[in-house]
């Protein structure tokens, strides 16, 4: 019994999720109201508020489906020896994935955009999501075996995360055919960004090292 109620329970959560998805998508984040989601779900208003608080709890919760979603889906991203391939790999998967809701997710933007913002990307609820995405990148660079000076390998899968940020937000604004105007703007910064990594070894930048931590330890604050 208790299985079948909480089979139910997840059911209803999904429903609930799924038919915010599709308003967001038709009306857009701001427009679409709790009162709309629950009547396009066919739930009472009172039942939806149960599941989910406020919209941000639904969007924090379609990105956690993400995560669970994107994990084998990175998987084909991690076969190659070069840091630069999987990079793009992985960012192609998200590409992938999020394609779907790319207008929805760039309404989110003037949200997520405020650090007080639970869906900004340096919020308390959105850790999971950060831990998940500086694990992948850490693989990247473990398992490729590029060079990082001690003072910034702590700091590496933070700082390419940050650049994946940068490049999903581009795309989610590009109107390129196919956005393919995303697709060489990584592949050329990529590049650019590996090789300034191997040059960073040598004596001569540690100022330039040093003003990386300083950049990071802003972004982070």
């Amino acid at each position: 019994m208790g299985t079948m109620r909480q089979q139910r329970s997840a059911e209803t959560r999904v429903k609930i999720l799924e038919a915010a998805l599709e308003l967001f998508r038709e009306r857009g984040f701001a427009e679409s109201t709790m009162r709309e989601i629950a009547s396009r779900s066919g739930v009472a208003t009172g039942l939806a508020y149960y599941y989910f608080e406020s919209k941000d709890a639904i969007v924090l919760d379609y990105y956690r489906r993400a995560l669970e979603d994107l994990s084998p889906l990175l998987e084909p991203a991690h076969k190659s020896k070069k840091l630069e391939e999987r990079v793009m790999a992985i960012l192609e998967a998200k590409f992938a994935y999020f394609e779907p809701n790319r207008r929805f997710l760039g309404a989110l933007m003037s949200n997520a955009a405020d650090p007080a913002s639970p869906l900004s990307p340096f919020s308390e609820p959105s850790r999971p999501i950060r831990e998940f995405d500086f694990a992948q990148f850490q693989r990247a660079l473990d398992e490729t075996g590029v060079s990082i000076p001690k003072e910034l390998a702590p700091h590496m899968a933070k700082i390419l995360w940050m650049y994946q940020m940068g490049m999903l937000l581009f795309w989610i604004y590009d109107r390129s055919e196919g956005q393919s105007r995303s697709r060489q703007l990584i592949k050329r910064s990529i590049a650019m960004v590996v090789l300034l990594l191997k040059l960073s070894n040598l004596p001569l930048l540690k100022p330039g090292r040093k003003a990386v931590l300083e950049l990071v330890a802003i972004l982070e604050g």
